[in-house]
């Protein structure tokens, strides 16, 4: 009997990964009610009719008369209608916890602030060259329930902090926090509060990959796993040797590639490069598969994407850099022979850019601050310019282009003020890059 059987459960949140819910628990004969604080919410038209759906707001009678609420990761705990649940005694927990009970194959779970999906996306692609069935999900591709469906060796998975918040039974054969620095400073108290929902990734973990330049990716009490591994540009156990004016990717001792031969840009991409390669060791997957698919992988879409080179110009589309720790790592160790033309803005969640301020102070960085918080952004650069929209902004810079010149989109904020989502704030920014 499933244990979910004839249980009042509640799922918050359609879309794909609450409808992925629903699927679930349908095969585990439970009894299913649905609600949605948006009026008209994306999935309602694929749910079925005899399933009881509430929108436009949260039913307190509802949560109060489960036994499970599924809650959505885009929903925090701390709201207090969930709070009133729990004080009457309901079980709170997310769609990746429901996984987790479920699934009998190997997990790697991913988290961090920044490179997730890349990373999330290379240990997938190591596993599949090296001939092991592997699905992928979580916060990226697919809801993590719907791999369930298939009959893999291996689950990738991509852990924002909002899903580890309501995550018990993970028990990962290998975990990363890849980094940690503000964001969604809207949903948290303080970067301790963020950092602690991001280690509980280690909890019950057979091996941890720690970034070694960033103690706050360390692990602690409970959030500890079985064994260590660490990844650092000088003294990690996966590396970067410089010999010679060349650089090559190091596993302890032995040469995994020389940095030229791989198909990723940017230290921040060596790293990512570095603690995939120690994830997919963890999991078995040998060198060579490794090997291959570094030489291949060419990176993500909007993460630090090289869309247009003409004229001696070329224009890097990083509008997946939502936080200042994102556009950080795409500044540090850019080399630029000419000027170095940052787009900047949008809507910085709370976040304190000041960190930005000493990185893009300089003599070959000018500045173009446009939307929600264009106007604080602006303030940080001697060099800044302020607009209304990114379209304003690069009609503007245009003009002043010379050969060795970079246009960078990374803006260090989210795009929900003036785009639907980084992705279309990216393909904004490429088709602008190709008019003449």
């Amino acid at each position: 009997m499933s244990h979910y059987q004839n249980k009042t459960i509640t799922v918050i949140g359609l879309g794909k990964t609450g409808l992925s819910c629903v699927d679930y628990l349908q095969s585990q004969h439970a009894n299913i009610r649905v609600m949605d604080t948006r009026k008209n919410p994306l999935g309602a038209d694929k749910l079925a009719k005899n399933i009881p759906l509430h929108t436009g707001g949260l039913n307190q009678q509802w949560l109060n008369e489960s036994d499970i609420i599924i809650i959505s990761p885009g929903l925090s705990v701390k709201t207090p209608e969930i709070q009133t649940a729990l004080s009457a005694g309901v079980e709170v927990i997310g769609d990746i916890e429901l996984f987790c009970r479920a699934a009998t194959k190997p997990i790697v779970g991913i988290t961090g602030s920044n490179g997730k999906s890349t990373v999330t996306t290379l240990v997938y692609e190591m596993a599949k060259s090296a001939g092991i069935k592997v699905g992928m999900g979580g916060n990226i591709g697919i809801p993590a329930l719907s791999l369930l469906k298939e009959d893999d060796e291996l689950y990738v998975l991509e852990l924002s902090s909002f899903q580890l918040e309501t995550t018990y039974s993970l028990k990962a054969s290998a975990a990363t926090v890849l980094n940690v620095t503000e964001d969604h400073m809207d949903r948290y108290e303080n970067l301790e509060e963020y950092r602690q929902a991001k280690l509980r990734i280690y909890q019950n973990a057979d091996v941890a990959v720690v970034n070694g330049e960033d103690q706050l990716t360390v692990g602690e009490g409970e959030n500890q796993a079985e064994q260590i591994l660490s990844f650092a540009e000088h003294h990690g156990d996966y590396w970067i040797r410089t010999e010679k004016g060349k650089q090559y990717l190091m596993v302890k001792n032995e040469v995994l590639l020389p940095c030229e031969d791989v198909g990723l840009v940017g230290r921040h991409n060596y790293m990512n490069i570095l603690a995939a390669t120690a994830l997919a060791q963890s999991v078995g997957i040998d060198l060579e598969a490794i090997r291959t698919t570094l030489r291949h992988f060419k990176g993500l879409d909007h993460r630090f994407q090289l869309v247009h080179n003409a004229n001696g110009v070329r224009w890097i589309n990083d509008s997946k850099a939502t936080n200042v720790g994102s556009t950080i790592a795409a500044l540090t160790g850019l080399f630029v022979e000419g000027k170095l033309h940052l787009l900047l803005g949008g809507d910085g969640k709370g976040a304190d850019f000041s960190e930005l301020a000493t990185l893009i102070n300089q003599p070959h960085i000018i500045c173009y601050c446009f939307g929600r918080d264009g106007a604080e952004l602006v303030k940080l650069s001697s060099q800044g310019y302020l607009f209304e929209t990114m379209e304003q902004a690069i009609e503007f810079l245009r003009p002043t282009l010379k050969t060795g010149d970079i246009v960078l989109l990374s803006p260090a904020c989210a795009s929900l003020d003036q785009f639907a989502s980084f992705e279309k704030r990216g393909e904004e920014f490429s088709r602008l890059a190709k008019l003449n």
